[in-house]
């Protein structure tokens, strides 16, 4: 199978540490976004993982080429028109079995029967509260019968989670083909579930799929609630260190220097990181920072910021400097 990433959308809603790197590369519980859901990726017969890139995508391409060696092309999306559009650019990778990944969440699912599904394909969803804030499919007899993008009204509780497992990925192309040639947006955008629709239409028999974990990496609030059940889960990892106090579950890269201070619970500490005379708990600190005489709690701090003498919650993006001693 061709594994498709689409990775070009800007991260609005996680600025300002989007303005210097794409959302994917956010770190969350030790690992980029992207590396979490990748890893979620294998033991499946992967021919190919195709990128999807936009604005800094030479940084997804780079972080790729450095960590992994499986086969990979790249795809630049210049204006962002939609999903379906986002797909279409990609259209000479829609070839035999292809597996759509959006990485705006962290999933759990089982993956393994995927590759002996005798259906036309395989939709995951998750059931919600709110399905008004989400696509969501409607199911019949075991199979999908419509696509519904953030519903005013209530149709359905099984909201899509960004996981779309397409065998005629043939059919696929030509129903995005009619989506675009017939200017058929939502929210001013082309959707994927638009194209799907179509594909349901002409007969596709189409699965709805489950996971068991869907976690949202989409806003600050919500990486860190990601980040708390990654750690939680994993347990997190972390050496002594003399003269502080770790309170698992963390995780504090090797190279991160931390001295006279209390880390945890549910703290990431990135490569090169610095942390002294301080107290952290329920945060992100990436890569390069430096915290020194600060209380941080609910955190998010940037590559290369500086907090010192401050105690709160925040939020700083790369490079920035917050000194109130």
């Amino acid at each position: 199978m061709r594994v498709i990433i689409p990775l070009a959308g800007l991260g609005t809603r996680l600025r300002p540490h989007t303005h210097t790197k794409p959302k994917p590369l956010l770190q969350v519980a030790g690992k980029t976004i992207l590396d979490h859901v990748l890893d979620r990726l294998q033991g499946l017969h992967i021919e190919e993982v195709v990128f999807i890139v936009g604005h800094l995508g030479e940084q997804i391409r780079e972080h790729v080429e450095a960590h992994y060696d499986f086969p990979a092309s790249y795809v630049r999306q210049t204006e962002l028109k939609g999903q379906a559009h986002a797909l279409y650019l990609a259209r000479d990778h829609l070839v035999g079995d292809v597996f759509i990944v959006f990485v705006d969440t962290i999933f759990e699912a089982d993956l393994g029967f995927l590759e002996d599904l005798v259906s036309d394909g395989v939709i995951f969803v998750k059931q919600v509260e709110d399905p008004s804030r989400f696509g969501v499919v409607t199911v019949e007899k075991g199979f999908i019968t419509g696509f519904v993008e953030k519903p005013d009204q209530p149709v359905s509780d099984l909201a899509l989670v960004g996981l779309y497992y397409i065998k005629n990925s043939g059919l696929l192309l030509e129903c995005i083909e009619s989506v675009l040639r017939g200017e058929i947006k939502t929210k001013g955008e082309y959707y994927l579930a638009d194209a799907l629709q179509l594909m349901v239409d002409q007969g596709a028999r189409l699965e709805p799929g489950t996971v068991e974990v869907w976690a949202d990496c989409g806003k600050p609030k919500a990486l860190l609630a990601t980040n708390r059940y990654l750690l939680d889960k994993s347990g997190g990892e972390h050496e002594e260190i003399e003269g502080s106090v770790i309170i698992a579950p963390v995780y504090i890269a090797p190279s991160a220097s931390i001295s006279r201070s209390v880390i945890g619970p549910h703290v990431s500490i990135a490569e090169g990181a610095t942390i002294d005379r301080s107290v952290v708990s329920d945060s992100i600190i990436d890569a390069g920072a430096r915290v020194d005489r600060a209380v941080l709690r609910e955190s998010l701090v940037g590559s290369g910021a500086f907090v010192r003498g401050q105690s709160c919650k925040m939020d700083i993006g790369d490079d920035c400097t917050v000194d109130l001693a």
